[in-house]
């Protein structure tokens, strides 16, 4: 049984509000830090799902583009309270974030530079650093299965250090396991990958308009995988090569806000849609990069117990889930 028995979903909601709500204030460090946070608030004290149940949610999380914690908490507000914990979990997290994002903005545009704040954080990364490491510890107890699922997460810790993008190295992973368990071991020798390409849309430089800058944003949750570094490159490429409405630092200063401040790293979006259009800007912004994580989950949520059962899928999302496991860990690095 993956989740305490319950019918009345709704009475589940207001629950689901105040722990995400509680997380997306709280949840400084990144996303493996919000992973390990809600690991243990989720898990650990509430029980409303298992570690094997958690492990498969962050595995598909990993398939599937956007911010992988933010679409942790919209898969366990849909397991705890359906459809509508799905929309409350992930604007629980997300809107503190955004507010706080947004009142930087306002401050940067009217200032013209970013407040001191770096020594805030000397207080707060070492107690998120021992909350990721006791995750890391348990959740690595439940992925680890045999010497096989062993060796692919090491070897997934290993790829991250010698800087092969994140999503080759789950799908590698998915694949070794899958191979080894329903082939064998020699059929890994003809397993080949083809390029991942992540599609574009030709855009050419232009006045800001709302409907531009929303679907800019919009595009880049539909298919961006990967870190905060990832995000930087993607925005980079779209508002200051391609239209040119931001300047590198500008750029520069809007990550490192969306990475000071709580919640999910996406919220950069915010502060770059404050400064190029104010606060109609931010919000389509941050709506367009957030709406893909929420449809995403709503369509894939549904399969997950079925890809545990299948003895095809499965052992797929045992090689997503160790490999995650040791890019968590490379991260924590």
């Amino acid at each position: 049984m993956e989740t305490t028995p319950n019918p009345d979903e709704s009475s589940r909601l207001p629950e689901v509000a105040q722990l995400f709500l509680k997380l997306g204030i709280i949840a400084f460090g990144g996303p493996a830090a919000h992973i390990a946070l809600m690991r243990d608030e989720i898990v650990r004290r509430r029980r409303w799902v298992t570690d094997q149940h958690f492990l498969d949610l962050l595995g598909a999380t990993n398939l599937i583009p956007g911010p992988n914690s933010t679409e942790m908490a919209i898969h366990l507000g849909y397991v705890r309270a359906g459809w509508r914990g799905l929309v409350v979990a992930g604007a629980a997290f997300i809107v503190p974030a955004m507010l706080m994002v947004m009142g930087f903005a306002w401050a940067y545009v009217r200032y013209g530079s970013l407040p001191a704040t770096g020594w805030l954080l000397y207080g707060v990364k070492p107690a998120i650093l021992a909350v990721v490491v006791q995750a890391l510890w348990t959740l690595g107890r439940t992925a680890v299965k045999g010497p096989l699922t062993a060796a692919i997460g090491a070897a997934g810790l290993a790829l991250y250090f010698l800087g092969v993008n994140e999503i080759l190295v789950l799908v590698l992973a998915a694949l070794a396991v899958l191979v080894v368990r329903r082939v064998g071991g020699e059929a890994l020798k003809s397993v080949a990958l083809l390029p991942l390409l992540g599609p574009s849309l030709a855009q050419v430089a232009g006045p800001v308009t709302l409907g531009s800058l929303f679907l800019i944003f919009l595009k880049i949750g539909s298919v961006l995988y990967g870190s905060g570094y990832v995000l930087l490159a993607f925005l980079r490429a779209d508002l200051v090569v391609r239209m040119g409405w931001l300047t590198d630092q500008q750029l520069l200063d809007a990550i490192a806000i969306g990475q000071f401040t709580p919640g999910p790293v996406f919220t950069t979006a915010t502060f770059i849609g404050y400064v190029l259009a104010g606060v109609p800007g931010a919000v389509l912004a941050t709506v367009g990069i957030f709406l893909p994580a929420f449809v995403f989950v709503a369509l894939s949520n549904p399969w997950i117990p079925r890809i545990r059962q299948s003895s095809w899928a499965g052992p797929l999302l045992d090689g997503v889930n160790v490999a995650s496991l040791g890019l968590m860990a490379a991260v924590t690095w």
